[in-house]
């Protein structure tokens, strides 16, 4: 039996036991709404109860924040509910990586890097992203020296050549991004996404400016700040639209930041204008040559009917997205990431019509596409909690074994 030192769940509110939870470890409320990028008063309004139960995204944050580990103490449901299960795992690379990304240190008498050299690791780092299943293991050994070299070079060299250091890092931060999302370090993602848009700045380079405001735009979505979601997506759309006509890769940032505004409204629940937002992105992909992808949004045509699953799931309209899905194969997907992120996606639609044969079948296909990616995907181990609890027929034991493998222990 697991037992908790929280007040009884039965006589108290979420916000209750988060303020318990906050008072035990002798934290202030403006101390914990900076650890969460929330307010005092908004803080104090959760506690008292004026403003609703935090979604699992921020319950999450809180819980990092006061080292709960266990969000039935915060749910109040009696059932242990491991943080772990849906925040995944520490990376063991990941202590590196934070330590690249804080090392302020300058080597000795060290050559500066060769800001050409960089763009091809940079290059290199992104189709190793992309092709292989255990992506986070491979970023983790490339990441530390490359996050190292490409910050040294922004500080020793000069001139021109500078500006092009600075796109090169812009990169590195944008690819870390991908790193150290869904781990039990969000203040990495908050890091990495501002610097991202800082060196991009910097470079004065709206497409890399654009790339930036793509990846912020997740965080504050995730973070349920949507207003200030969709400004930097306008933010980011404005800066590339006089060079559309200049290539590929600047109409497909367009789309997918386009893409990303509909997830937004999805999310809010808005589905008039959430349907608009992906028709702007995908009259975009449908323009774009066959077989194009962009490197770091994966933006192509399989993925808009991807993101078309998406929105269905998140406006809870399960057979809308199971018709988007059927017009996809996830084999067309060619980012092995993004391809079994769409199979959870699936999973999710039928989730929501109870189909829990489904659900298993998915979710095993999707282990088996990139094992990493279900390990860190929240909304997997949700659905893989479910179905420990209530197996699909036949199917008890194949449960077990892949709850062991994505890491959620019995």
């Amino acid at each position: 039996m697991v037992t908790s030192n929280f007040p009884d769940p039965a006589h108290t509110t979420t916000g209750q036991r988060i303020k318990s939870a906050r008072e035990r470890v002798g934290m202030s409320r403006p101390v914990l709404g900076g650890l969460v990028d929330r307010s005092a008063e908004w803080v104090k309004a959760v506690e008292n109860g004026r403003l609703q139960a935090p979604r699992l995204p921020m319950l999450l944050r809180i819980a990092h924040a006061l080292g709960v580990q266990d969000l039935a103490d915060f749910t109040g449901d009696g059932h242990a509910v491991p943080v772990s299960v849906f925040a995944g795992e520490r990376h063991m690379a990941l202590t590196a990586v934070q330590a690249a990304l804080t090392d302020y240190r300058l080597p000795g008498e060290v050559p500066p890097p060769d800001v050409t050299h960089l763009v091809v690791r940079l290059e290199q780092a992104w189709q190793v992203r992309h092709a292989s299943p255990d992506h986070r293991t491979q970023l983790g050994l490339l990441l530390p020296d490359l996050i190292r070299d490409a910050q040294r070079a922004v500080r020793v060299i000069r001139g021109e050549e500078r500006r092009d250091a600075r796109r090169v890092l812009a990169g590195v931060y944008r690819l870390a991004d991908f790193y150290c999302a869904y781990q039990p370090a969000p203040e990495l993602v908050w890091l990495v996404t501002d610097r991202a848009m800082h060196e991009a700045m910097e470079a004065d380079d709206p497409l890399a400016i654009a790339g930036g405001a793509w990846a912020k735009v997740q965080v504050l979505r995730d973070a349920g700040r949507w207003d200030e979601a969709l400004d930097v997506a306008a933010f980011g759309a404005r800066e590339i639209e006089p060079y559309l006509h200049s290539g590929d890769d600047w109409r497909g940032m367009w789309g997918a930041l386009q893409a990303e505004v509909a997830y937004v409204h999805a999310r809010r629940g808005r589905y008039g204008q959430s349907w608009e937002a992906w028709g702007l992105a995908d009259r975009v992909a449908r323009e774009l040559p066959v077989g194009y992808r962009h490197t770091q949004s994966s933006f192509s045509r399989p993925v808009m009917s991807a993101h078309a699953t998406t929105l269905g799931v998140e406006l809870r309209r399960p057979a809308e997205a199971l018709r988007s899905a059927d017009q996809i194969n996830p084999d067309t997907i060619a980012s092995v990431p993004r391809r079994a992120r769409h199979l959870i996606e699936v999973a999710r639609a039928h989730d929501q019509r109870g189909e829990r044969h489904a659900v298993w079948a998915l979710l095993h296909h999707s282990e088996r596409t990139a094992p990493e990616t279900i390990k860190y995907n929240g909304f997997a181990r949700d659905m893989l909690l479910g179905l420990r609890r209530n197996p699909p027929t036949g199917l008890r034991q194949d449960v077990h074994e892949l709850c062991e493998r994505v890491g959620i222990a019995a």
